[in-house]
């Protein structure tokens, strides 16, 4: 699942083995929507677990994987399952309408398409899917910082697993620590202490540079960041900014002994994901290396 700007036009992906159905439907749309296109099953995943658009226009008779079993495949999987899914077909049978809806579609399209119902439909499901999206976003986001909040953070930590296992790739984190912070609470007050967790989430979302990349409250003082397709020596380069970016707010903390300004400590940790489960293992190892952090002066990085 992603969480995309309402500044964004919506991703339609058109997928049909026939070029001239694919070019009419993408005339159709093109004027308020990003059309991407697939001519075949395969290819529709592959790129609907790249980049989830917002809707797919399925066709159902392709050579090799049929519409109905690659829709089957994208509600199985975490990261394209809630991508709303419409048939366009010619098949107009009630045994084959009840399958597509069973394997997960939303609606169907009769072809020859008629341009404003195709309209009237897409529109109507890309809409639901934005409210939809928006209410998990809610959902999901921690209230005191307004960064995501721990259940977000674990639901979007098994999806990236799985992709970049899929493509071989290594998956970072990073977990941070403010430091002192309780003695920050009992010299300044917890309404002081929430501020303070505000200013320092705000501080570092905004050093997050790539859309897959996320920030969460992990719990307490302690936050959490994702980094897909990360090797060691970038998370370090990115836990170090983000440390800088604390740094810079310059916020007054008289009890700590590291350098009299609220700072944070860094564990790092990456992996290449090979199998199921052991994303609680990359967690302990980050968990590992803040402690190391802590225990070495705090306000460094760790991996």
């Amino acid at each position: 699942m992603s969480r995309p700007s309402s500044d964004e036009r919506p991703r339609i992906l058109v997928v049909d083995d026939q070029p001239t159905n694919i070019q009419t439907l993408y005339q159709v749309l093109k004027g308020d929507y990003d059309v991407a296109m697939a001519t075949n099953g395969s290819q529709a995943i592959e790129l609907c677990q790249r980049r989830p658009p917002d809707l797919v226009l399925l066709d159902v008779v392709m050579p090799g994987i049929d519409g109905f079993e690659v829709c089957r495949r994208l509600k199985t999987d975490p990261a394209t399952r809630d991508v709303p899914v419409i048939f366009v077909t010619a098949r107009d049978s009630t045994e084959d309408e009840t399958l597509g809806l069973e394997v997960g579609a939303v609606d169907f399209i009769a072809k020859p398409v008629n341009p404003p119902v195709v309209r009237a439909r897409v529109r109507t499901h890309v809409a639901l899917k934005r409210q939809a999206d928006l209410l998990r976003s809610m959902a999901f986001n921690d209230g005191l910082t307004g960064v995501a909040n721990r259940r977000w953070f674990d639901e979007r930590l098994q999806v990236e697993w799985l992709r970049c296992r899929r493509n071989k790739l290594p998956l970072s984190l990073i977990l941070l620590d403010l430091d002192h912070f309780k003695a920050y609470n009992d010299r300044y007050g917890h309404q002081a202490g929430d501020d303070c967790l505000r200013a320092v989430a705000a501080a570092m979302k905004a050093r997050l540079g790539r859309p897959a990349d996320l920030l969460a409250r992990y719990g307490g003082e302690e936050f959490v960041c994702l980094l897909p397709e990360t090797p060691i020596e970038g998370a370090r380069a990115k836990a170090d900014d983000l440390g800088r970016a604390v740094l810079e707010l310059a916020m007054p903390h008289a009890d700590s002994a590291t350098g009299g300004v609220v700072t944070i400590s860094r564990g790092v940790a990456t992996a290449s994901p090979a199998v199921d489960g052991a994303q609680n293992e990359l967690l302990q190892h980050a968990d590992e290396k803040l402690y190391v952090a802590k225990r070495a002066g705090r306000n460094r990085t760790e991996s």
